[in-house]
This record gives C-alpha cells, structure tokens and sequence, in this order.
C-alpha cells in the first residue's frame, strides 16, 4: 500500500506552459525534450538506452546557470536595464562623474539583495528535494530477497515493495499485493491535493503467481507516455504583480519622465550650446536619482517581512504564504467570493432525516427506525418486496435503509492495533468495529453508512467484486457487486448492480441530486415539494431509488454495455446511453437529509467583512434552497434585508422581464441559479451586474466552476475592483486563480484549493484577520515605504539641480564618492525600512472597528494626490536645505557640502521619525544607528566634508537652522490637520 500516486521519474517544476526551461539560453537552463519510451521486463539484450536517475528537482537554477540565470530575469525588465546602463556609461570619459563605484555599489547591492533572496530560495529547495530523493526503498532480487538501496539511486525497471503509509518513489505498474481481496488503496494529495483514498487493483496475471519470485520472470514491456510537466495545473499559481506594484511601476514611469523632461530644460536654458545631446546625458546622470534604484529591494524585502509576520501569527495558526509577491492586495479587496460547502461550513456531514414519502424520520425517531430495521432481521422469513400490495411502514424502511447501505462508493479498512495484530485479511474477517474506519472520496456518502451502522445495518467488508452487510442479530449478508457506475459533476448521479447471493435476486440501485433524478423514478406527487422543504431546513438532499432486474435483463444489458465499452469511435456517448437505457422508471425509495454545520465564528467574520465595506457573494453548486437557507444561517442576508429570488429563466425575453422586476427593488440580496445566469449573462451582461453589484449579497446556487471563475472576471472587468476568491474544494480552483487574491482553505475534500491559493488558511474565520490586520498594515506599510524612498531620492534631486542652476546649469555633480552611496544605504535605508513595523492601530483595535479598513478599498495611501503631496514636501526640503546651505556658507565650497548634507541626513532620519505612529523597539535601533554611523564615518570624509569645520558652533547652528526650516512647517500642518480634520484611525488612538 501507499499513501501517494506514482511521481514522474524525472520532475522540474515549470513557471509557464512550454516545456522548456525559461531563461537566457539553453545552456544556461538546460532544455530537455520529453519522449514516450518502451520499457522491456525481462529482456535484458533490449535495454540500450539510458535514462536519467530518478530524483525530484524542484530548482529552478543549477551550479553553472544560477548567476547568468538571475542577471537575466533582473536585466529583463526596463528600469533594471536602466540603471545598468546609466552604470556602464561611468566608462565613457565624456560622461564620467566621478569614481565608478559612485553608481556600480547601489546597482551591486540591490543585485547582491536579489542574488542572496534567490540563493536562500534555491537551498532550501535543494534540502526538500534531498530529504525525498534520499528515502530508503526495499528492492526485490532475483532470489526473492528484499534489499534495502538509497532513493537516490532508483534506476529504471526495478521491482520495489511498497509498505503500509509509504510513498511511491517513481511511476510504478501495480504489480501484486499481499492483501486476498487483491486491491489497494492511494491517496494522491501530494499531486493534486485530494486527501481521499482511491481503490486501484494490480494486473490481473501478476497478482495470480503464487509467490512474489516469479515476478522476475516476467518477459514483457511497458509503453510509456510522454512525461506530463504541467505541475502548475496542481500547485501555486503563475506569478502575480499586484495592483500596488502596478501603482509604483506607474508613478515610476512618471519619474523618467520627470527626469528626461527636466533634463531637457536643462539643457534648453544653456541654449543647447555645443555637444548639448553629452551635456543631456550628463544631467540624466547628475538626477538619476529621481528614479530610485532601490525601491523595488525595498518593497520586496517588506513583502518577505509581511509574510513572515503572516506565518508567525499565533491567532490564525497554519496560515501558509504561497504568494509573497501580492500581501498588499489583502488590504484593499471590495469583493469576496466564498464557496459554501466545507468553506462556510464544516463539511462534516450528520444525517439529519430520512424521508419517505407519507412519514418522516428525524433524529428523535431514529429509533423507531432502528426497531423497524431489527424486526426485518428478526423475522422468520425475510420480509419481500409484493409489487401488487401496498407495503407497509416496515418493509419501506427496510428497502430503503438496505438501498443507502449498498449503494455508495465506500470501502472500510481494518487498522491494526499493535504487532500481534498485523494481518489486515484477519481483522476483516473478524469484522472488528474497534478497529474499522470507512474511506470514501465523498463525506456525504461516509455519513450515509455510518448513519445505516447507528441503526444496525452495517458495512463490514467490501472488494471490487463483493460486498458484506451485517445485520442487528449478527447475520451476515453477501452481495456480488455486478457492476459500478461512479459519481461525476456531470451526471450527479451514481449507481450499482448487485446480486443477492442468498436469495438470487439482481437490483439496480441509484441516488442522486434531485434535478437529474425527478427524471429517472417513476411519477410521484411529494418529491419536488419535500426536497424543497429539507433544502430549507439546510439540509442537501439525495435521492433514492432502485430497480429489479431479472437475469435475462441483466445479461442483455451487460452485452450492450461491455460492446459498448470495446467501440473505438464515441466510447463515452455509447456508455453513456446504455446506462441511460436502464434508468426509467425507478422505484423512488426515500430522500436523505444531510446536515453540514457552519464553521466556527463565521457569522461574527461576515458581519465583519460587511461592516468593512466588502460584499460577500456566495458561489455555491447546491441547490436554491439549501444555499438561502446556509446564507440566512450563516447571516450573509441579514434579518432585516429582503430576499429576492431570481426566477428560472430560459430566454432574452423572460430574463428581461424578471430584470426589470428585480430594478424595480432596492437593498435586497440576490439569488439566482446557475442556469438563469447563464442565459441573463448571455444576453444582458451589463445589465446584470450593475445590478447585481448594488445588492449587499448575492446568492448563486447551482453554479459550475467555470461560472464561478467568469462571475469573477466579469467582477474585475464592469468593477475595477479588487476581488477575493475563498474555497477549499477542486471545483473552486478556477476562482481562486481567477481571483486577484486567492484564499484556499484546506478542507476534507482535499488541498486542490489551498495548493492553488496565494494563501492558504485552516478556517474561515481567519480571513477577517488576514484582512482587516495584515491586510490593512501591509498595504498602509508598503505605500509609506514607497512614499519616503521616493522622497529621499527626490529630495537630493532637487538639491542637484538647484545646485547646477545656481552655477550657470554646470553639469557638475554636488556630492560625489561615498556621500552619494551612503546616503540611500547605511545612512537613511534602515530608518526608512523600519516603517515596515509601523502600524496606526493596534490588531485589536483593526478587528473591532473593521470601518477602518474602508479608507484603504480607495486607495487612498498611495494615489496621485498623495505622490503629488510627496513630491512638493521634496521640493521644498530640497530647495530649503539648497538655499540654505548657499546662503549661510562663509567661504569655501566643502562648507556647503557638509552644511547641505549633514542637514540632509538629518531631515530625512526626522520626517521618518514624525511620520511613525507606534514606536517599535527597532525604529529606535534604526534611527540611532543610522546617526551614529553618519557621525562616525565624518572623520573618513575630509575628502568631502571640512573635518575641522563640522566641530564648529557655526556649523552646528546652521546645520540646525536649516533642518527646522525644512521640518517644522510640515509639522504644524500635519498638528493642524490632525487637530481640525483628523483621519479615522487618529479618532480611536487619541
């Protein structure tokens, strides 16, 4: 047994959909082309061609290719570029500004930076590669022997044994298994995600040889496909550049501009006098810093600290960050779309009720369920079906508690307790419920058996072709399962054939969701009503329904159907319709309600995302009325919001109508079926979601994945606003992806939608954290981030070009060599950092009042208005700080230099310290160090600065004069504006 699905042998992990590795060139990424290939077993002389070793290489660089590797993906981009050419033009004498390391070191430290992040990135992946290719594997030899070979040096066409729990080290034919029943069970949730156990059988002449030797002398082979590198159809998403990255290249661009266009009147004042294009390029130069170089390090050096507090939070335990490169996005969402079914809820299915018709079984009458059940075994003679007399009570509960115990998917194992209990075929046979547990793909169908077990009835074993039944007195009853027809999206729908093997009789027994069988059991008057009223009580119904087959019936269709299965042309439509020939005219049983209970905390979490500003759709594949009744539940329609339910309509003239029905209501939630969207997005898109995204709610039951995904999309496109997508299911990927943030849950129907998510959570209630705490402090972090790096290198711009105005628009530089270096690394970068750990409000306080977080849906923060602020405080305090130092300078230049810079520095460390809000323990740290090593490093500077001046009363009096100047205004209007006018969060720390 295994607990995984074979891996491929040899396994890259691809950023995009060719099957070739990006990057500059092949020999830096090593393409390689993927055959199919033969496999010969047992015929050594035809094993000529070589394959690799069987390792797992999730690296996306290798020794030789990791630096080339890097450079490229960082030079592909156009400021990157830039700035690697404004470096290179330091070689060109006409152009020279200064020492090359003047604008080489920030260029090598921001790569350095990155070549470091990747680095870390790439070793860790090589330890979680090694620590798999490095398992211990039992390999069978010719004696029959069982060796024990590292993992690493898995070759091709071995014989492995795979033990209880272990997994699969390659792909693999299942070959034989030591269980009698000849099947086996995997779970595929390291490929795909999904954590249910699925039944597979070995080869039918392998598994017959009487002992595990003979398999060496096996002579065959094995056509294998060519190797499937889609891995990203299973794990992460392509990477994402979120809005505010959008936001920062965009005013970036408008800083090149600012730079060229500046530039230019430069030039224009001198007349464009002589080689004026070398005098435009030395002014580009001289403000190059206009575009900061290292804001793009800064940013993504926050976005690793936000994710890194995301991950250590002790309130929302088990948060993963698969999408480091988009923690701002969850500041500003307006619109979550939900699944309902083990997102909402717990999907973990109670039976709640069965119904037959004329009676109804709640849990307060199981046990008279119970004692219809123990009579039926109890009897004399078995009770029988009398197709011409009306059954009773009893032999209806019989029938359809007999239908729901035989009709699933489900299969229980035996788990051993100990080494004297090992033999697995033993436990089976004694039928031991201390040691039994059911494994099934579906929760619903594992609440239906074991619901059948509370009342006596209970599975006890099951192989692909046999199924045991034990009954209250401890009977023992044995079908033959004759044929299986498995659940699908599609068909919602599944059946089996079984055979009685005491009494001979074959019967045909489906169940299904109420749409599809209404159409396959016989006329009735009570199921279409009843199934409305379980779905209001919140319950999801199935239906069903059996058929008697006589033998001649039963051979004539499985002639049909196994021809059917043998067609090469249209296999599955044949199929399809040979099982569709045996579906008429069921015999209705019973409807089963299951109960799948909300989540903890979810209505506290939806009233808070509603108070946020954010509307909540819910996005769900069940029916109308169980979805209403989940959203009344679970209070996404409030108590006093009407409800409109949006009738079924089928063409542009109904849906017409009910449109201008439904315009003709205000402040109501919406519900709607799968099937009336399709038909008003068809003809009225626009119409319908103007509408729509009026509502506070909106309720789409019935909806298909692909539904989910385009609402979101449409969403994106009429909106312009920030979506989140949140589910825990295979059919909730596509809205994940979809989505401008995806939120998956991991939940018992596997981890598809958390593997697909750019977070992953354990509960639905941890979404209001992650949005109205991490959300709200990474996006308001990452803006005034943004905003002082831009300042800081705006600020020593302005100086530069008052500085060339002044002297007749010389080309020359103001500060050169390691002033021009340290100013925007050892001397301001870890104070304008420390505003990553800057928050406005305290977590509690982000949670109460969730109102907070609709300031930041606008955003506000980091806008044109805001940038345009930024850059006027820089022109001012670079003018300020330039004048200054002119005006107050006795004699010599080197004055001006220490004067302008020193008090450069020091306006910078103290607009970093009046912007701060919550004072942390490393702000301090941030701000001293800065200011010590400005200090110290003076007494290297005489090149630059007047050593013998800086000690001076004048330089220190002026130094203080001009950095007031700069400073003081800006804080009485920010004292004044918070005072007549302050912002919302102020109202609550005040």
């Amino acid at each position: 047994m295994s607990d995984n699905i074979p891996l491929q042998p040899v396994r890259h992990k691809k950023r995009h959909d060719s099957k070739q590795r990006s990057g500059c060139c092949g020999w830096c990424c090593g393409g390689r082309d993927f055959k199919p290939r033969t496999v010969w077993l047992g015929h050594p002389e035809k094993r000529e061609q070589k394959y690799p070793r069987n390792v797992i290489n999730n690296q996306k660089y290798n020794f030789f290719s990791f630096l080339p590797g890097v450079l490229f993906n960082q030079f592909k981009y156009f400021f990157n570029l830039y700035f690697l050419l404004l470096a290179c033009s330091q070689f060109v004498p006409e152009l020279r500004l200064g020492a090359l390391y003047t604008y080489w070191a920030p260029l090598g430290f921001v790569l350095g930076v990155t070549v470091i992040r990747e680095a870390v990135e790439e070793i860790r992946c090589y330890v979680r590669d090694k620590e798999v290719n490095s398992q211990i594997y039992s390999k069978l030899t010719a004696r029959g022997q069982l060796e024990g070979p590292n993992g690493l040096l898995l070759l091709l066409i071995l014989m492995f044994l795979c033990s209880f729990n272990q997994r699969v080290p390659a792909d693999m034919i299942f070959l034989r298994t030591s269980d009698k029943s000849g099947s086996c069970f995997i779970r595929t949730d390291q490929l795909d995600g999904e954590t249910d156990w699925k039944m597979r059988l070995p080869v039918g002449c392998t598994q017959r040889l009487p002992i595990m030797g003979d398999l060496l002398q096996i002579r065959s082979y094995i056509y294998a496909e060519e190797p499937s590198l889609d891995i990203h159809g299973f794990v992460g998403t392509f990477t994402r550049m979120g809005l505010f990255d959008l936001e920062v290249n965009c005013l970036m661009k408008i800083l090149f501009v600012a730079l060229v266009v500046l530039s230019l009147v430069m030039v224009a004042l001198q007349h464009f006098r002589g080689r004026w294009y070398l005098h435009l390029c030395r002014f580009i130069l001289l403000l190059s810093h206009i575009v900061p170089i290292s804001i793009r390090v800064n940013l993504d050096m926050g976005k690793m600290v936000y994710s890194w507090m995301i991950r250590r939070d002790s309130k929302i335990p088990g948060t993963v960050v698969r999408a480091s490169t988009i923690p701002e996005q969850l500041g500003r969402i307006s619109y979550v779309l939900t699944d309902k079914t083990g997102t909402l809820t717990q999907n973990e299915m109670v039976f709640r009720r069965l119904h037959l018709g004329t009676v109804s079984y709640g849990m307060d009458s199981m046990d008279e369920v119970q004692s219809h059940i123990f009579s039926a075994y109890t009897q004399d003679k078995a009770p029988s079906a009398a197709p011409k007399i009306r059954k009773t009570v009893s032999v209806r509960v019989h029938e359809a508690v007999k239908a729901i115990a035989l009709c699933h998917n489900v299969t229980p194992v035996y788990e051993s307790h100990g080494p004297e209990c090992t033999d697995q075929a033993e436990a089976e046979q004694n039928y031991e419920d201390a040691c039994r547990i059911y494994q099934a793909a579906s929760p619903d169908e594992v609440a239906l058996v074991q619901w059948t077990e509370s009342i006596g009835l209970t599975l006890v074993g099951r192989d692909q072709s046999s199924m045991q039944l034990r009954t209250p007195g401890g009977q023992i009853l044995n079908f033959s399962i004759l044929q299986v027809f498995p659940f699908t999206y599609e068909s919602k729908r599944m059946g089996i054939i079984v055979k009685d093997e005491s009494t001979g009789e074959v019967t045909f027994y489906m169940k299904g969701a109420d749409v599809v069988m209404m159409g396959i059991v016989q006329y009735n008057d009570w199921l279409e009503e009843e199934c409305g009223n379980m779905a209001r009580e919140g319950l999801r119904v199935l239906v069903v329904a059996k058929k008697s087959l006589t033998e001649e019936q039963y051979q004539d269709f499985e002639n049909r159907y196994n021809q059917a299965k043998l067609s090469v042309h249209d296999r599955s439509l044949k199929v399809a319709t040979v099982i569709e020939s045996l579906e008429m005219e069921m015999e209705l049983l019973c409807l089963t309600g299951v109960e799948d209970q909300l989540q903890a905390d979810v209505r506290p979490t939806l009233e808070m995302l509603r108070n946020a500003g954010i509307k909540v759709w819910m996005l769900t594949g069940d029916k109308l009325e169980t979805a209403t009744c989940t959203a009344k539940n679970a209070h996404l329609v409030t108590r006093n919001q009407d409800i409109h339910i949006f009738r079924t309509v089928t063409n542009r003239g109904e849906a017409h109508l009910e449109l201008n029905a439904f315009r003709r209501k205000h402040d109501c939630a919406l519900v709607i079926s799968g099937d009336s969207l399709e038909v008003c997005l068809k003809f009225y898109e626009y119409e319908f979601m103007e509408l729509a995204c009026q509502c506070p709610a909106v309720i789409c039951c019935r909806c298909a994945p692909t539904q989910k995904a385009q609402i979101i999309r449409l969403l994106q496109q009429r909106t312009r606003k920030l979506t989140c997508a949140v589910g825990d299911g295979g059919n909730d990927v596509s809205m994940i992806q979809a989505a401008d943030c995806g939120v998956g849950i991991e939940g018992k129907e596997g981890k598809q939608a958390s593997l697909a998510s750019d977070f992953s959570i354990t509960q639905f209630k941890h979404l209001g954290r992650l949005l109205m705490v991490h959300g709200r402090n990474s996006y308001k972090r990452s803006a005034a981030l943004s905003q002082f790096v831009i300042h800081r290198s705006l600020c020593i711009s302005t100086m530069q070009a008052v500085f060339s105005s002044v002297f007749y628009f010389a080309s020359i530089p103001l500060y050169q060599g390691f002033l021009v270096i340290g100013y925007s690394t050892i001397y301001t970068m870890f104070p304008v950092f420390s505003l990553v750990l800057d928050k406005d409000v305290k977590s509690e306080v982000a949670m109460l009042y969730p109102e907070l977080y609709k300031d930041l849906t606008k955003g506000r923060p980091l806008c044109f208005k805001t940038f345009l602020i930024w850059v006027l405080i820089s022109i001012y305090q670079g003018g300020i700080i330039m004048y200054g130092a002119l005006l107050l300078f006795d004699s010599e230049f080197v004055h001006v230099v220490a004067i302008s810079f020193t008090s450069l520095i020091l306006t910078e460390l103290l607009m970093v310290a009046l912007t701060i809000q919550t004072w942390h323990w490393l702000m301090v740290v941030a701000e001293l160090l800065s200011l010590s090593s400005y200090i110290a490093s003076l007494v290297f500077l005489h090149e630059f600065i007047d050593v013998y001046f800086i000690i001076t009363l004048s330089f220190l009096w002026k130094v203080t004069v001009i950095t007031l100047v700069s400073c003081l205004p800006l804080y009485i209007l920010k004292y004044l504006r918070r005072r007549f006018s302050p912002p919302s969060y102020s109202k609550l720390t005040s």
